[in-house]
């Protein structure tokens, strides 16, 4: 079945039923839209599948997204999902949780076709994990690639040599306009609104060649240690030197960056900076990729829920 009549079929199951309560083993649960009091709960989700998401960076997902929790009865959360609008037509999918003992269940059937609804008329990309692939490819998404996430202990790592015409610096607030250009080139979509917030929590690199920024690359405080996302360059190489810019001031700290699997040279400088494949997800969409594939590429994610 082609992934539009996937979609379309996945869509007609919603009932009236699924704006009401839903019966779960043997007790009833309730959908709501999450708002900051749901902080809480979505984090004792996130724990309950093992994310390493801390309070910090769940906030920073409430800040910039809309979505909804399901819980029970007396409170407990069970499952939530959210979107992230960029752009009028185009929205990714995140902080897609379903406590384990219920999946499979359906409560996560309802949550997608709730932000489905909500983001009809959009291109959407979601990242899928193992658990969750069978229900995103039945409400049609279709995978585009496969995504590594490398983590662990930085070692020390030489800065790759540079092109003679090219200059590494610190981020300034003077390089805003630039590095969303280049992002909305290589991400396909206007994440202006993410950016507000990423750069307020983040230090940067760029790489300059004759007075225009080629490149750049953030990293942040998250889960566990320092998450180095978004990285955006021309090339393999670009991209290693700007990320090595911000694994040497960690050495000996917990790192993590996300990447995808067809960059290969870039994927083996992480692992030899102490960064190995910890797990992999996979790309999926409805409508088209978007990411470019010439000039400025996105080698490295902010996060599975931004992309």
């Amino acid at each position: 079945m082609r992934s539009d009549e996937r979609y379309k079929s996945f869509i007609a199951t919603q009932s009236v039923s699924d704006e009401d309560q839903l019966r779960l083993e043997s007790y009833t649960a309730s959908i709501s839209p999450i708002d900051e009091s749901s902080l809480p709960l979505l984090h004792e989700l996130a724990v309950s599948v093992f994310w390493p998401h801390r309070a910090r960076d769940i906030e920073l997902f409430l800040s910039l997204g809309h979505g909804y929790i399901a819980c029970d009865e007396i409170g407990r959360p069970l499952g939530s999902a959210m979107y992230f609008p960029m752009g009028g037509d185009f929205a990714m999918f995140g902080m897609m949780v379903v406590t384990p003992r219920l999946q499979a269940q359906g409560v996560g059937g309802r949550l997608l076709r709730r932000i489905m609804r909500d983001c009809e008329g959009r291109d959407l990309r979601l990242t899928a994990t193992r658990s969750g692939f069978r229900l995103y490819d039945s409400a049609g998404f279709t995978p585009v690639a496969e995504i590594s996430q490398h983590q662990g202990i930085a070692r020390h790592i030489t800065l790759p040599e540079l092109p003679s015409r090219g200059a590494l610096r610190k981020l300034a607030p003077s390089d805003t306009k630039a590095i969303l250009a280049l992002d909305a080139h290589a991400y396909g979509a206007d994440r202006n609104a993410v950016y507000s917030a990423l750069l307020e929590k983040s230090k940067g690199v760029v790489l300059e060649e004759n007075g225009e920024i080629k490149g750049f690359a953030l990293s942040r405080n998250f889960g566990k240690g320092v998450v180095i996302g978004p990285v955006v360059a021309e090339d393999d190489l670009m991209a290693m030197q700007l990320t090595a810019m911000l694994i040497q001031p960690h050495e000996g700290k917990f790192l993590r960056c996300d990447t995808w699997v067809q960059n290969e040279e870039f994927r083996s400088f992480l692992s030899a900076a102490g960064l190995g494949v910890f797990d992999t997800v996979t790309e999926m969409c409805i409508g088209p990729s978007r990411r470019s594939t010439s000039g400025a590429r996105l080698f490295g994610m902010a996060s599975h829920s931004l992309g």
